[in-house]
């Protein structure tokens, strides 16, 4: 039996202006199939509202009901990051991922991990995840710290070359059928959150 690992991270210092809008990162190949960082501006998706996505406030923005703090996200939350990627398989015709709920919670473990040893994939694999995009240090709130950063993936476009466009890669697979958001927040009020694809 063959197998294979996909992984790709938005690690290194993630510059974000809450006020523009715009934000990115450095970018560092460290081998063969694995990049950190990206760049992209982090306007959020969902801003005038859409129908794709399944929560949002009477502003036309997601709303994530709230975390109370240090800990994991919230079932609203978790939902936008999955309409979210299907919102962008939608307009190349792909089929939505299911959202892999069973595993949320291991997720939400991999990026209170993450977090705290301030490395992007350091708890790969552990929730028996085929692929993994990483969201690290991105401010508060959740919901427009998951648009943000799912939009730079995306905006990374297609290619064959994963170093160059692993994220997009990921969220565009026809070899995966579901995917498991994670969440956690730091005591600094910093989002990092995974996205782990079967």
């Amino acid at each position: 039996m063959f197998g294979f690992l996909l992984v790709a991270a938005c690690t290194g210092e993630i510059v974000q202006d809450p006020p523009s809008g715009k934000g990115g990162s450095r970018s560092t190949t460290v081998a063969t199939g694995v990049t950190i960082g990206t760049t992209g501006n982090g306007t959020a998706i969902g801003t005038g509202g859409s129908s794709s996505v399944a929560t949002s406030s009477s502003t036309g923005g997601a709303s994530t009901g709230g975390s109370g703090g240090a800990g994991g996200g919230t079932s609203n939350v978790e939902q936008l990051c999955v309409d979210t990627i299907n919102m962008y398989r939608a307009t190349l015709g792909l089929t939505p991922y299911t959202r892999w709920s069973a595993e949320e919670t291991c997720a939400d473990g991999q990026a209170q991990s993450d977090s705290q040893t301030n490395t992007a994939h350091g708890a790969f694999g552990k929730c028996t995840e085929g692929a993994q995009n990483e969201c690290p240090g991105w401010p508060t709130p959740a919901s427009t710290a998951i648009t943000g950063c799912l939009q730079s993936m995306w905006n990374e476009g297609p290619g064959a070359d994963f170093n160059t466009h692993g994220h997009y890669i990921n969220m565009s697979s026809a070899m995966y059928k579901q995917v498991a958001c994670g969440f956690y927040t730091t005591a600094a009020g910093k989002i990092w959150a995974v996205q782990d694809f079967k």
